[in-house]
């Protein structure tokens, strides 16, 4: 009897904690909702196509910029992509200096390196050229530089006290719509936990979608990424902060990835498709700008923090999870994407159908374009620290439609990881027979 009322007790105070939980994060996401409305976000001029590099270089000349810091990865330096960027500057007889230390999660250390080379070589703008690390990366030194500060010291909601070094950015995938956000995401470089710094002058002033760039990405990248233009639109669909304006980027971008993607993984040379995918990743970055993400993102930067799995690739993962767990609370709205987007062509068909008929096809696009939804190694007991963690981040940045509790997150977890070793297993069984 004292252990059946100990575990009513305990019920009890679990359910008083995901109640407080619950207001705690509702009360958030409406502040953000505010905070979305009351503070104007600019979006950066955007130039589209084979020519976009050098009409993005000749805006910076046009405002009187003459000496570029260019922020790249050491891979994309070796293939000579700044090239496209360099070789127009040296034309018109613009200096630069080349950082190519960005590393995937920046780290404080790589943020501070880049700012140290920008200030020595007395740059007065910079040209981010790369992924959404080598974005991010940019963005913190144009914000350090510009306020004369550590990066450290931009941590958190509108720390900033000046504008940013005039920043432009030339996208070489098409995934994180890092060019069109607010924010900026650095790695501790000890324990290697990932801070996020918000302010609307982080916005870039300009960006280039170039098909040709992004035309060398391999299938596997451009799957991955993909996967996450899709996950920051589905996720600002669903999001209760959207809106009429989030709602047109999120759906025009589903359509876009739903349709180009396997073009471009098929292809990479179809500049069409590269193009397409460009501008729905920019879309995607957009909406989720003012409408927020949600458990999907979540979760996926544990995986990927814990089982080194790339951001894309993690968000392929858990994404159908998610889907399932919000396809009731959120079947009129996934109902309606799906007619919205024509995903699906008979509109008499009722919403539950049009929901499963939704997620079916994003599970089946994930499949066409060679996504493994497998997590190697996952540990029970890392868990616990996983799902608190990405509760936490939900609590603090996300308006979901759906909150859930560390034990429901644990739920999924524990699916993901029984999916993972039921496949490895088949996938030995087959080897061996081979």
């Amino acid at each position: 009897m004292k252990k059946q009322n100990s575990m009513a007790k305990l019920v009890s105070m679990n359910g008083l904690q995901h109640a407080g939980y619950l207001a705690v994060a509702k009360t958030r996401a409406k502040v953000l909702k505010a905070f979305s409305y009351v503070i104007p976000i600019r979006r950066p001029m955007l130039f589209v196509g084979e020519t976009s590099c050098d009409e993005l270089c000749d805006m910076l000349i046009n405002e009187g910029n003459t000496n570029v810091f260019i922020v790249t990865d050491a891979v994309l330096n070796k293939l000579g992509v700044p090239t496209r960027v360099t070789d127009y500057l040296d034309q018109h007889n613009i200096s630069y200096t080349v950082y190519d230390g960005v590393t995937p999660d920046p780290t404080f250390k790589v943020v501070e390196e880049g700012l140290r080379q920008s200030l020595e070589a007395k740059c007065d703008s910079i040209v981010a050229i790369g992924g959404g690390s080598v974005i991010d990366a940019a963005k913190m030194i144009a914000m350090s530089q510009g306020n004369d500060c550590a990066p450290q010291k931009l941590i958190g909601i509108l720390k900033a006290r000046k504008p940013a070094t005039p920043l432009y950015c030339i996208p070489t995938t098409a995934g994180t719509g890092s060019e069109a956000t607010l924010g900026a995401v650095v790695s501790d470089d000890e324990t290697h936990q990932k801070a996020l710094s918000i302010d609307p002058r982080m916005v870039p002033l300009a960006a280039a979608i170039d098909p040709i760039i992004m035309k060398g990405m391999p299938a596997h990248i451009t799957a991955d990424t993909g996967i996450d233009v899709l996950t920051h639109a589905l996720e600002a669909w669903m999001s209760v902060n959207a809106s009429v304006e989030t709602d047109y980027y999120a759906a025009s971008a589903v359509k876009s990835v739903m349709h180009y993607l396997p073009l471009a993984y098929k292809d990479g040379s179809d500049l069409k498709a590269r193009e397409e995918m460009g501008i729905a990743a920019h879309y995607g970055g957009i909406a989720f700008n003012k409408a927020g993400l949600g458990y999907v993102h979540a979760i996926a930067h544990q995986l990927g923090a814990h089982y080194s799995i790339p951001h894309g690739r993690a968000n392929a993962i858990v994404l159908p999870y998610i889907l399932d767990v919000n396809r009731d609370s959120s079947k009129k709205r996934l109902a309606a994407l799906a007619k919205r987007t024509g995903i699906v062509k008979d509109s008499q068909t009722n919403d539950s159908n049009l929901t499963d008929y939704l997620i079916t096809q994003v599970r089946n696009l994930i499949e066409i374009v060679g996504i493994n939804p497998t997590v190697k190694g996952m540990q029970v007991s890392d868990f616990d620290k996983i799902a608190k963690a990405a509760a936490k981040e939900v609590s603090d940045t996300y308006a979901v439609p759906t909150y859930m509790s560390a034990s429901e997150i644990k739920d999924i977890l524990m699916k993901i990881k029984q999916a993972s070793d039921g496949l490895s297993d088949n996938e030995e069984t087959s080897d061996k027979v081979a």
